[in-house]
């Protein structure tokens, strides 16, 4: 039996009576860190006096050696009380797990998803937008052509669209924001259930002011749902640096975006 079992994303509180039970019953407990894994079951012993089988064995399963440990899997693996707990959240989720699903289906191996704490759902519900049909855009590229076209996807889903950014990228995601979309409005969650949790709430350059310099911890971003539009490879960035006349960028800059020419237009003198 195969169990995927979310752990809090921050706040130990949020940890469900069926995932303690999981963890403490596992015969083998496959995790992202065992280091981390091994951090929270000490917590739940001590704090809620939670027993666990003394002779559990913990194996490193992460996103490096995931498609490895796969291929050399028995069914036979999962005759044991198999749990998969990333270090914070839902597994699969930006996360391993997702293979291990696949498997277990393609080996008629039961399994079971325990619902709990998610980074995604809990700062969608907290941006207040309206519009509830929303898309998990993950972490974009980290640059590039790759990174200009996933941003452009991003901005014209269509719909409420969520992403992760790092600490060390989330100023530089900002500034493209600020280039890409200036008027879009976004919320930033930052740290999520934890001591040092916060919310910030405005268009790209309104948020850099409000965080002034401090870009450190865990952030999610949600962009607020605009138009949708076809994909396009060509970025605004990518038009600006083209020696054109900027009443033929602004033309190009709006067929890609959506923006009105006119406005566009105006945008571009003032950069």
């Amino acid at each position: 039996m195969l169990s995927l079992v979310p752990t809090p994303i921050g706040n130990i509180g949020d940890i469900s009576l069926r995932a303690i039970e999981a963890l403490s019953e596992a015969d083998i407990l496959l995790c992202e860190d065992t280091r981390v894994t091994k951090k929270l079951i000490h917590i739940l012993k001590e704090r809620y006096e939670t027993v666990f089988k003394e002779d559990q064995e913990f194996i490193s399963l992460h996103s490096h050696n995931e498609k490895e440990f796969i291929e050399k899997l028995e069914v036979s693996f999962f005759d044991d009380k198999v749990v998969y707990a990333s270090d914070a959240g839902m597994p699969g989720v930006s996360d391993p797990g997702q293979e291990l699903i696949k498997y277990a289906q393609q080996n008629g191996v039961a399994y079971d998803v325990l619902p709990g704490a998610n980074a995604l759902l809990t700062a969608f519900v907290a941006s207040g937008f309206v519009e509830t049909k929303m898309l998990f855009w993950g972490f974009l590229p980290h640059k590039g052509k790759d990174r200009a076209a996933s941003l452009q996807g991003a901005l014209n889903s269509g719909f409420t669209t969520v992403v992760y950014e790092s600490p060390h990228r989330l100023e530089k995601f900002l500034n493209e924001l600020h280039v890409e979309s200036p008027e879009r409005n976004i919320f930033l969650a930052k740290e999520l259930t934890k001591k040092y949790q916060r919310y910030v709430f405005g268009n790209a350059n309104e948020c850099l002011t409000k965080l002034d310099g401090n870009f450190r911890g865990e952030w999610v971003v949600v962009l607020e749902a605009g138009e949708q539009h076809n994909e396009s490879a060509i970025s605004q960035k990518d038009i600006l640096e083209l020696d054109l006349p900027k009443k033929t960028q602004a033309k190009l800059i709006s067929k890609i975006t959506g923006e009105n020419t006119k406005a566009c237009y105006n945008r571009l003198l003032n950069l």
